[in-house]
């Protein structure tokens, strides 16, 4: 979906398709087929974003076959979708029973990261649309945070450099945002100051989640305008909304938080006291005890889907990801011109909540799309055919 600004630039809109994992080249063509296309015919659109997840066996199966990489194209073509952004967090395994740790291996001090990462650029320069020619991906925010990142900065400025000569070749302008994450080197958009003023490549930027901006108690609009102070390029920004449990000390909150403890993903929980943040890698972890205070607000990283906030006496963090929005695109330019919904918790939901069918997930994704679009438009952007 794309919109124009104010300014006269286009933005563009997505969902992310690690919604519906898939490792292998022909489950990525199954995704476009069974889960996409549907979603564009419910939002009665000519032309949907879906911002690609591209397992490292299915990326190196389309950067060492071209005809594998036209077939791609065409068929993206052939089914009203189009792709500027990648998501490039996950390597391998984001379908498995048990991700948690895992999703964070290779990092940046890793040959593979780099390797990988230059294979999605090489990717999408080829999968843009042809009257666009800047292109984004979002990866991991340099390691957990129990890694040395020593080399990390050496590979990201290696990957700008091939960027740039990537750019000579094709003509397309790819960028790449560090994703700030709880529990990561880079927890929040403070942290990713530094380090990437330190990296000082232009292709090298910030990915906002306004998941992980909630969950770590950033204040939208002191996060965002202190990134724009220091110069660092909002790559793009991933549409998402915590899990909010204003009172967690009551049983009942406890009970319905212990619904979303579920074993496939982290959901690392935070509260903010007189000290700073105090957290657990996991909900189950904060349940369990007393590693983080009761008296205060929590929040839960669960990507909840937009439009449907969980039954009281739960919630999201909605508003934050509106106030973030707002500042991304409301002002006479916009911060970010690449958006993506990015709800891959679906059928990690509690039993009751989770869609039973592929229509049902469908239906789901085209309501957070339109409430995305709504946002969007209320902010008087304009819908583009």
């Amino acid at each position: 979906m794309r919109f124009r600004h104010p300014d006269g630039s286009t933005v563009h809109l997505a969902y992310c398709t690690n919604v519906h994992p898939a490792e292998t080249l022909d489950g990525v063509l199954a995704q476009l087929r069974d889960h996409c296309e549907p979603v564009r015919r419910r939002l009665g659109r000519d032309r949907l974003g879906i911002g690609l997840w591209l397992a490292r066996d299915a990326a190196h199966a389309l950067v060492t076959d071209p005809s594998a990489l036209r077939g791609l194209r065409c068929e993206l073509d052939r089914r009203g979708l189009e792709v500027v952004t990648l998501n490039g967090f996950p390597y391998e395994g984001f379908g498995a029973g048990e991700v948690k740790y895992r999703v964070y291996r290779p990092d940046w001090t890793e040959p593979e990261r780099l390797d990988h990462t230059t294979a999605l650029a090489r990717v999408l320069a080829r999968l843009l649309p042809d009257d666009v020619d800047e292109g984004s991906i979002s990866t991991l925010p340099l390691a957990w945070r129990t890694r040395s990142t020593g080399p990390a900065p050496t590979a990201l400025r290696r990957l700008g450099e091939r960027l740039d000569a990537l750019e000579e070749l094709t003509g397309r302008s790819l960028r790449i945002g560090l994703e700030p994450e709880p529990g990561c080197v880079i927890e929040t958009t403070g942290d990713a100051i530094a380090p990437l003023t330190a990296i000082g490549h232009p292709r090298i930027g910030i990915c906002v989640d306004t998941c992980h901006l909630a969950t770590s108690f950033e204040d939208p609009h002191t996060a965002l305008d202190a990134l724009v102070a220091s110069g660092v390029p909002v790559v793009k920004s991933q549409l998402s909304a915590a899990l909010h449990a204003e009172h967690p000390h009551l049983p009942e909150v406890r009970d319905a938080l212990a619904a979303f403890d579920e074993p496939r993903f982290l959901h690392q929980t935070r509260t903010r006291t007189a000290a700073g943040l105090r957290g657990t890698d996991d909900l189950g972890e904060a349940l369990g005890g007393r590693a983080i205070p009761y008296g205060a607000p929590w929040r839960a990283h669960f990507h909840v889907p937009l439009h449907a906030a969980p039954a009281a006496p739960l919630t999201s963090t909605l508003p934050v990801l509106k106030a973030a929005l707002a500042r991304l695109v409301g002002g006479p330019h916009p911060l970010a011109r690449h958006l993506e919904v990015e709800t891959y918790t679906w059928q990690a939901l509690p039993p009751a909540l989770r869609p039973a069918t592929r229509a049902q997930l469908a239906d789901g994704i085209a309501a957070e799309l339109t409430l995305a679009r709504d946002l969007l438009t209320d902010l008087g952007l304009k819908e583009l055919p």
